[in-house]
């Protein structure tokens, strides 16, 4: 059992050369895994957010559900019932998953 374990060992002259590569291949695991997508999900929202119109449907990170009424620079104006506005960071504004579900339609795909 012992000589086993001491076969499965890298000679000593192949340690350090074997652990960088062994970081390295780390480092691209982790960013293909992790970082890219993350930035990939990252870019849909901000070209969600530049394509932002008049009447389409959105929810805010805080979960209020409303149809946008005007889009500034900064800020966005929510309508979330007749009559009642908010003003809010646009920041703050993400795709509605209930107007994805009822047109069928990813708001972000429209440009």
């Amino acid at each position: 059992m012992l000589n086993n374990f001491i076969l499965l060992q890298a000679p000593a002259g192949d340690s350090g050369m074997t652990s960088l590569i062994m970081i390295v291949l780390l480092i691209v695991i982790f960013y293909f895994f992790m970082i890219r997508p993350q930035s990939q999900k990252q870019k849909k929202i901000n070209q969600f957010r530049q394509g932002l119109q008049k009447g389409d449907k959105v929810m805010t990170a805080g979960g209020i559900y409303g149809k946008i009424r005007e889009v500034k620079e900064k800020v966005v104006v929510l309508e979330i019932t007749k009559g009642v506005d908010i003003t809010i960071d646009i920041n703050s504004v993400y795709q509605s998953a209930q107007d994805v579900a009822e047109t069928g339609a990813d708001p972000a795909q429209k440009q």
